[in-house]
C-alpha cells in the first residue's frame, strides 16, 4: 500500500484505543503515525504495558539485567552490511588477537563482572565462523573442539562452575539438536529475528544479501525450535535497515505468532538502526525517534500485555529513554558496568544511577532481573534444565527477579545427586492401576501445549485432504507388477481407495504377505516397562506425561525395573521393551544403567529400548554423539531400538502434533546410525490425527529409503513396520478440537495394505496393534497384509492412558485365539524374528 492517509491512521488508532485486535494492514498504518496520532498511539501502548505489569505482579517495575558482554569470537560467515562487530582473521592478527577468546580470557571477564555484581554473562559471537575461515577451524581443532558451539558449551559450564554468572547464549542460527545440547548450560538463549523481509535477504546491495544465516525462514525456524524445546528465548526486530512499513508489520506479527504458539519468547527487543563508519550502510540515515516510538508502540499493542518489550538504552540519548518508556517499553535489557556493547561500541552504556533516575522520573522503579525472565524462573521446569536451576535459584527472589545485593558464586554443574534411584516416585503400581484418564492430567495442562488457536491454524493446512491423480485400475496393475516400485501417484490412489478398489488392494497385500512370510501369525512374549511418566516435551497427542510434582507422576528405581524383567522372564518372556518420558532430572547415565540393571539380573533377556527421542535426550545429557551413545548403550546390553517417536515423518505435521519432539531428519539420523552400528530397529507410523494419506505415502517413502541404504550397506535395518492408529480419547490435541478422532476402518485397512505393498522386498514383517485395534480389528489387518501381533506386553501404560479400551496384556492363548479365528497358525518368535 502507499503512504497511509490521516483517515486510515485515525481509523486504526480508534480500533486500538477500543482494544480491538489489529491486523497486519492496520499495524502498517499505525507505524506511520506521527504528531498527535503518535501520542495517542503511545498512550494506548503504555496502558497495555501497565496492565501487563500488574498481571505479572510487579506494577510500575521496569527491569534490566546486570551483565558482562563476552565476545567469544568476532569471526562470522555472514556479511551483514551494517555490522562492525565482525572482523576477518587478518584484522585479528594485526591487533594481536586469536580467532577466539581463550578460556582464561573468558573467565577473567566473567570474574570481574561477578565482582561488580553482574549476574549475566552474555556470550555473543559470529555465526559458524569455521564454515568460512580456515583459521577458525584450525584453532578449534587444536583446542579439541569440533565446532564453535561445542566451545561455547564448554565455556558456559566453566562460567557456571567458576563464577556463578548465568550464561545467555547468543550464537546466531542454531539447529534443534544444537539448542538441545546448549539448554543444559544456559537458562536462556537469544537470536534477533531482525526482519522477515526476503527482499533484504535476496536482493544484491540490501542489508542481508550474502549472509546465509539471515534467511528469514531459517531464523523463524530457530525461534520455533526454541519454543518446541521450551527455551526462554530473546528475539526482536532491527528497525531501519531498509525494510518497508509493511515488512516491519509482518515481522511484528511473525514474532507474535511464535510467541503465542510456544510461550517461549521471553522478550522482544525493538532495536533502532545506527549507522557506523566503515560499513556498506554508513551513509544510511539513523532511525528517527518518532519512527522508533511508533514501532515500539505498535509492537507493544500487537504483542499484548504479557509480552516484555525491550529497547537498548544506549542507542538513544538518555533523555530520549523517557519517550521509549512512554511508548510501552518495560525492560532495558542488559546493562554492563564493566564491558562495552561490543556490537555498538560507539554507544556507551548509561550509568545505572542515571538510568534509574530517568526511569524514576517517568514514574517507574528500576529493578534488576536475571538473564531468564521472572515468569520462567517461577515456573522452573520445563523452562529451566535441572543442571542450571540451582544457579538460577541462588540469585533469584521468590517472584523471579534478582535478589537484592546478590553476588554470584560458582556452583557445580552436574547431574542430580543420588543417581537414578533418587529421581521421582517409585510407587508405580499405585500410579497406573486406575483405568482411564479423567481429572489426573498433568498440572501444566493449560499452557504446556502452546496456543491452540495457532495450532488449529497450522493443522488446517497439514490436514488438507489428499487429491487423487491416477485411475484406480492403472494403479492396481502397477502394484501387481512391481509393488515395491510403485510411483507416488499410484500409491496415493491406492491409499485413498474405497469400495471394490480397496478390496482389491487388500487382497493384493494379503497375497504378498503369503508369498513373503506364509500364513503363520507371529508374536513375541515380552513385557513393556514404561520406567517413568515424567516428561516435559509437551506432545499434544500424549495423555501419558506428567510433571514431576503431579500426584500421578512416577519413576521406577533400577531395582524395580530389574524386578519386572525378572518376573517377565519367569513367565516366559524373551524381551523387555523399555521407554519412558523425557525427564530432565534423569542423570546422564540412566539409560545405560537401565539396560545394565536388566541384563545383570536376567543375562539372556533381549533389551529393546529407547526411542530416537530418548537417544537424543541421552546425547544432550551425556555430551556424547549419537554414534557414541548407541555404542555405549550396546556395550551395556542394548539389543535393539524401537522406532517410535516417528509419528509422521513430515515436519509440518509433527510440529502440530508433537510441539517439542525431534525433527524428522534427527529421527532418521538416529535410526540410520543404529543400523550402521548393527543395531536393528523397528519402524512405526502414528496416523489418523492431523495428517492425510499423502503424508502416509511420504512416511513410507522415507522408511523405504532408510531400508534401501541399510541393505546396500549390508546391515539388517528394520525388523518390522508397525502402523499405530491414533487413539484420540484423552489426547489434548483432540480435546482442543484440532485432531480427528482417529482413523476410520477404511484408513486402517489402507495403511496396513499399502505398507505391505510399498515395503515389499524391504521389510518383511508388518505388525498390527491389538492394543489399539482390538481382536476384530486385528483380525481384519491380518487379512490386509499384516503377519505379526507384536507382544504379550504384560502392561502397556501409554496407550491405556490415551484411552485405548483393548487392555494392556494378552496371554499366549489369547494371541493364538486371534489367529485361530481366521484359520491361521500362530507361532512364537524372538525380537529379531527367529523361531522359538
Amino acid at each position: 500500500m502507499g503512504d497511509p492517509t490521516p483517515q486510515q491512521v485515525r481509523r486504526a488508532l480508534a480500533r486500538a484505543e477500543r482494544g480491538a485486535a489489529l491486523d497486519v494492514a492496520e499495524a502498517e498504518v499505525l507505524l506511520a503515525a506521527r504528531g498527535e496520532d503518535l501520542d495517542r498511539l503511545t498512550a494506548v501502548a503504555a496502558r497495555v504495558r501497565d496492565a501487563g505489569l500488574v498481571a505479572a505482579g510487579r506494577p510500575g517495575v521496569v527491569t534490566y539485567s546486570p551483565k558482562v558482554f563476552i565476545p567469544v569470537t568476532r569471526l562470522c560467515r555472514d556479511r551483514c552490511h551494517y555490522c562492525t562487530f565482525v572482523e576477518t582473521p587478518g584484522q585479528a592478527r594485526r591487533e594481536g588477537r586469536e580467532p577466539y577468546l581463550s578460556p582464561d580470557e573468558i573467565l577473567a571477564v566473567a570474574r570481574d563482572g561477578a565482582a561488580l555484581g553482574c549476574l549475566e554473562a552474555l556470550f555473543t559471537l559470529g555465526d559458524r565462523p569455521e564454515d568460512r575461515w580456515p583459521e577458525a577451524r584450525q584453532w578449534l581443532d587444536e583446542k579439541g573442539y569440533d565446532s564453535t558451539l561445542a566451545y561455547v558449551r564448554a565455556m558456559a559450564v566453566r562460567v557456571l562452575e567458576e563464577t556463578g554468572l548465568l550464561p545467555h547464549l547468543n550464537p546466531g542460527v542454531m539447529s534443534w539438536e544444537e539448542m538441545n545440547r546448549l539448554k543444559p548450560v544456559s537458562p536462556s538463549m537469544g537470536m534477533m529475528l531482525e526482519t522477515t523481509s526476503r527482499r533484504l535477504f535476496e536482493t544484491r546491495g540490501e542489508a542481508h544479501h550474502g549472509s546465509p544465516d539471515k534467511d528469514p525462514d531459517v531464523r523463524l525456524r530457530v525461534l520455533e525450535d526454541a519454543g518446541r524445546l521450551s527455551i526462554p528465548f530473546t528475539t526482536g526486530l532491527l528497525v531501519g535497515i531498509g525494510e518497508t512499513l509493511a515488512e516491519r508489520a509482518e515481522t511484528i506479527f511473525a514474532l507474535r505468532r511464535v510467541s503465542r504458539a510456544y510461550g517461549s519468547v521471553q522478550e522482544v527487543i525493538v532495536q533502532n538502526f545506527r549507522a557506523k563508519p566503515d560499513t556498506a550502510m554508513r551513509h544510511t540515515d539513523d532511525l528517527g525517534l518518532d519512527e522508533y516510538r511508533a514501532t515500539i508502540a505498535v509492537t507493544r499493542v500487537v504483542l499484548g500485555p504479557r509480552a516484555r518489550v525491550q529497547a537498548p538504552p544506549n542507542l538513544v540519548d538518555l533523555a530520549e529513554c523517557r519517550a521509549l518508556l512512554a511508548a510501552g517499553v518495560d525492560d532495558w535489557g542488559g546493562v554492563s558496568p564493566l564491558t562495552p556493547d561490543h556490537v555498538n561500541p560507539e554507544r556507551p552504556w548509561p550509568s545505572l544511577e542515571r538510568l534509574r533516575e530517568t526511569t524514576s522520573a517517568c514514574g517507574f522503579e528500576l529493578a534488576p532481573r536475571l538473564t531468564v525472565h521472572p515468569e520462567y524462573v517461577r515456573q522452573g521446569e520445563p523452562w529451566l534444565d535441572p543442571r542450571v536451576s540451582a544457579h538460577v535459584a541462588a540469585l533469584a527472589t521468590d517472584d523471579g527477579l534478582a535478589r537484592p545485593g546478590a553476588r554470584p558464586v560458582g556452583l557445580p554443574w552436574q547431574e542430580p545427586d543420588g543417581g537414578f534411584e533418587s529421581v521421582g516416585r517409585t510407587d508405580l503400581f499405585a500410579a497406573v492401576d486406575t483405568e482411564g484418564r479423567t481429572d489426573d492430567r498433568r498440572s501444566d495442562f493449560a499452557d504446556v501445549y502452546g496456543d491452540w488457536g495457532s495450532v488449529q491454524d497450522a493443522a488446517a493446512t497439514t490436514g488438507a485432504p489428499a487429491v487423487l491423480h491416477a485411475e484406480g485400475g492403472d494403479a492396481l496393475r502397477a502394484a501387481e507388477a512391481d509393488p515395491g516400485g510403485l510411483s507416488d501417484e499410484h500409491a496415493l490412489t491406492l491409499m485413498t481407495a474405497e469400495g471394490p478398489l480397496l478390496e482389491q488392494v487388500v487382497r493384493l497385500a494379503d497375497d504378498l504377505r503369503r508369498e513373503v512370510v506364509g500364513d503363520e501369525v507371529t508374536y513375541v512374549v515380552n513385557r513393556n516397562i514404561n520406567f517413568t511418566n515424567v516428561c516435559y516435551v509437551g506432545c499434544r497427542f500424549c495423555a501419558f506425561a506428567q510433571r514431576r510434582t503431579d500426584a500421578d507422576a512416577y519413576s521406577l528405581s533400577l531395582d524395580e525395573v530389574a524386578d519386572r524383567a525378572e518376573e517377565a522372564w519367569a513367565l516366559g518372556a524373551t524381551e523387555v521393551c523399555m521407554q519412558g518420558g523425557i525427564d530432565p532430572e534423569l542423570p546422564a547415565s540412566s539409560y545405560f544403567d537401565l539396560v545394565s540393571a536388566v541384563r545383570q539380573r536376567v543375562p539372556d533377556m533381549h533389551v529393546h529400548a529407547f526411542s530416537p527421542m530418548e537417544v537424543v535426550n541421552g546425547t544432550a545429557r551425556t555430551g556424547l554423539s549419537i554414534e557414541d551413545f548407541l555404542i555405549k548403550a550396546r556395550e551395556a546390553g542394548l539389543g535393539s531400538l524401537p522406532g517410535t517417536a516417528a509419528e509422521i515423518l513430515d515436519d509440518e505435521v509433527r510440529w502440530v502434533l508433537t510441539k517439542g519432539k525431534l525433527p524428522a531428519r534427527t529421527w532418521v539420523e538416529v535410526v540410520t546410525t543404529a543400523h550402521r552400528l548393527g543395531i536393528p530397529t523397528t519402524s512405526t507410523m502414528m496416523y489418523g490425527h492431523v495428517d492425510n494419506p499423502r503424508h502416509w505415502v511420504g512416511h513410507l517413502r522415507v522408511l523405504t529409503g532408510i531400508q534401501d541404504a541399510a541393505r546396500e550397506a549390508g546391515v539388517g535395518g528394520f525388523t518390522e513396520f508397525v502402523p499405530l492408529p491414533f487413539v484420540h480419547t484423552s489426547a489434548p490435541i483432540y480435546l482442543a478440537g484440532v485432531a480427528r478422532p482417529g482413523p476410520t476402518a477404511r484408513d486402517n485397512l489402507a495403511v496396513h495394505a499399502l505398507a505391505r505393498i510399498l515395503l515389499h522386498g524391504r521389510v518383511d514383517n508388518i505388525q498390527t496393534s491389538w492394543v489399539k485395534l482390538g481382536v476384530d480389528g486385528t483380525r481384519a489387518m491380518l487379512r490386509a497384509g499384516a503377519n505379526d501381533l507384536g507382544g504379550t506386553l504384560m502392561e502397556e501404560t501409554i496407550s491405556r492412558m490415551a484411552g485405548s479400551e483393548h487392555g494392556s496384556a494378552k496371554t499366549v492363548a489369547e494371541l493364538v485365539e486371534i489367529g485361530a479365528g481366521i484359520d491361521r497358525p500362530v507361532r512364537e518368535r524372538t525380537t529379531l524374528y527367529d523361531a522359538r
